[in-house]
């Protein structure tokens, strides 16, 4: 509510906000964000707590799995790389002094 005949309050267009303007300033004196219809109730705060423990504990364990068949891809990935290369013949590489 205003408190002073310079002030108004007015909806913010974005949020939904209430928001009292003063005239006089040209600018936003107090605002008053709406109510969230997702807000989580406190009297369960210690199940989603518990509920974003496990999550994190999920990610970690999908992520650790994740770096130990990392390496075993990397390693077979390597040996048919240096397999592809013992297979070729050695060369000698062409220098741009031998083009001369």
């Amino acid at each position: 509510m205003p408190k002073l005949a310079s002030e108004f309050e007015a909806d913010c267009p974005c949020c939904n906000a209430k928001l009292v303007i003063d005239v006089n300033l040209r600018r936003v004196v107090s605002h008053r964000a709406p109510e969230r219809e997702d807000m989580p109730e406190l009297g369960n705060a210690h199940g989603i707590l518990e509920e974003e423990a496990a999550r994190r504990e999920e990610i970690f364990r999908r992520s650790v799995s994740d770096e130990k068949g990392r390496s075993d891809a990397l390693s077979k990935r390597f040996d048919e790389a240096l397999n592809q290369v013992s297979d070729e013949p050695v060369t000698r590489p062409v220098r741009d002094f031998d083009l001369d």
